[in-house]
């Protein structure tokens, strides 16, 4: 990077960011590097900004479910693996398939 982009770069960035140095896999990198090349990112930056805010809303989110679940379940009793299993299967008998087909039932596979 030259030293007129740093500056830039740093200029550009508002007073509420914080510079972070972190050591990621390969991959990420790579995939935050597409995002900006296809014009989905602005910077690796953002693209890491938007992922960690992802993050953090979809944390809150389990939270408030888990909360939801305690409520529930001190309200009316534990839910059951049985009965988790019973409305996954309503579930999938209830869904819309927007692709493909239903998979046909599961077979035993003879040995």
């Amino acid at each position: 990077m030259r030293a007129s982009s740093y500056v830039y770069y740093h200029q550009s960035m508002s007073a509420k960011k914080q510079r972070l140095t972190v050591t990621v896999d390969p991959e990420f990198v790579e995939a935050g590097q597409r995002a900006v090349s296809s014009g989905e990112a602005d910077s690796l930056s953002g693209w890491v900004s938007a992922a960690l805010e992802d993050r953090i809303r979809r944390d809150r989110k389990l939270a408030l479910l888990a909360v939801a679940v305690a409520d529930f379940e001190n309200e009316f009793g534990e839910i059951s693996t049985e009965e988790i299993a019973a409305q996954r299967r309503a579930d999938r008998e209830g869904a819309t398939v927007v692709r493909g087909r239903r998979p046909a039932a599961s077979k035993a596979k003879s040995a």
